[in-house]
C-alpha cells in the first residue's frame, strides 16, 4: 500500500448527500479552501466525498472550443449545469450515481511528485475493491472522456478518471467513480457534445475521439449493485484500515471563511469565460 495512504489520522469530510442544490463550484472551492488547511498543517489529511447532480464539468482546454456556445445550449438543453473546473483535463459528466472523492495531503518539502499522488488514488481503489482489485488496471483508455495514464478500468473499460490540483503546499487528488448508471450513455453525451463544439473543424488544440462502449460503471463490470452507500462504506473501512483514527467533521469557522472567498474566485472564474462565449 503507498505510504500515503498510512496516516495517523484521516478526517471525513462526507458531502455526498447534499442533493441536487449543491453546485460543482462549491466542490472546487471546498478543495482549494482544504488544501490551504492541510497545507498547512491546520488539519489532518482529509479525504472528501462529493455527489453532484446533472453537472458538466469542463476543463480549461474545453473553452477553446470553437462553438463551445452551441455545445453548451446543446447540455443545457438537456438538463445539465455547466462548469468550468480550475484543473486541466477534459469534460466529464458528474450525476447522482458518481461518487467522487478527494484525497487532501499536505505538501511542505514539495516531495510528493504527480505519479505519487495518482499512485496513492490507485491503490486505494484497489484496496476498497478487495475482492476485485486485481482486474483494475491504471492505464489511459482511448476513446474514453478526459483520457489520462491513470484512467482506471476493467477489461479494458473505463469507469473512473483522476486528477490533481495543488495549491499552497497542500494537493487534492481527485477521482470520479462511475458507481451504477450507464458508463456509455455518459459517454455518448460528451461525444455529442464535442460534435457539436467542434462541427468538424480542425484545431490547434486536440480533442478526443469518444467511443461510448470504452466507458462503463463498476455495477455493470462487476456485475453486482453497486451503490454509493457501499462505497462510503469500503471507502471509511479501507482509510479505518491505514490509520490510528477517523475524524468525521465539516468545515470549521476558519475554513469556512475562506471557502466564501474561494467560491467567489470560482465564480468569477466561471463567468469570466462565460462573458467571452459568442
Amino acid at each position: 500500500m503507498n505510504s500515503l495512504i498510512e496516516q495517523p489520522q484521516w478526517r471525513i469530510v462526507d458531502q455526498s448527500s447534499l442533493g441536487p442544490q449543491f453546485e460543482a463550484k462549491q466542490s472546487f472551492a471546498i478543495d482549494d479552501t482544504l488544501c490551504t488547511t492541510v497545507g498547512k498543517l491546520e488539519s489532518p489529511p482529509t479525504a472528501r466525498t462529493w455527489v453532484h447532480h446533472n453537472t458538466i464539468v469542463l476543463g480549461i482546454q474545453d473553452t477553446k472550443l470553437p462553438y463551445l456556445k452551441d455545445g453548451i445550449n446543446f447540455l443545457q438543453e438537456r438538463g445539465y449545469h455547466v462548469i468550468v473546473r480550475n484543473s486541466g483535463g477534459l469534460a466529464v459528466v458528474l450525476d447522482k450515481d458518481v461518487m467522487n472523492i478527494s484525497l487532501i495531503f499536505p505538501d511542505l518539502e514539495k516531495g510528493i511528485d504527480i505519479n505519487r499522488g495518482y499512485e496513492a488514488m490507485f491503490e486505494l481503489i484497489k484496496s476498497m475493491l478487495k475482492e476485485h482489485g486485481n482486474k483494475v488496471e491504471a492505464r489511459e483508455i482511448i476513446g474514453s472522456y478526459c483520457p489520462g495514464s491513470y484512467d482506471l478500468s476493467i477489461n479494458g473499460k473505463k469507469f473512473a478518471g483522476i486528477s490533481q490540483r495543488r495549491l499552497r503546499n497542500g494537493i487534492a487528488v481527485q477521482i470520479y467513480l462511475c458507481v451504477s448508471g450507464s458508463g456509455e450513455e455518459r459517454a455518448d453525451l460528451i461525444r455529442q457534445f464535442y460534435d457539436v463544439s467542434l462541427k468538424g473543424e480542425q484545431t490547434k488544440l486536440t480533442f478526443p475521439t469518444i467511443k461510448p462502449e470504452t466507458m462503463s460503471s463498476l455495477s455493470d463490470l462487476l456485475q453486482e449493485n453497486v451503490t454509493n452507500e457501499t462505497i462510503l462504506f469500503d471507502l471509511f473501512t479501507t482509510l479505518k484500515e491505514h490509520s490510528g483514527q477517523l475524524l468525521s467533521s465539516s468545515l470549521t469557522a476558519d475554513e469556512q471563511l475562506l471557502y466564501e472567498q474561494n467560491l467567489v474566485r470560482m465564480i468569477e472564474r466561471n463567468e469570466k469565460v462565460f462573458s467571452k462565449i459568442e
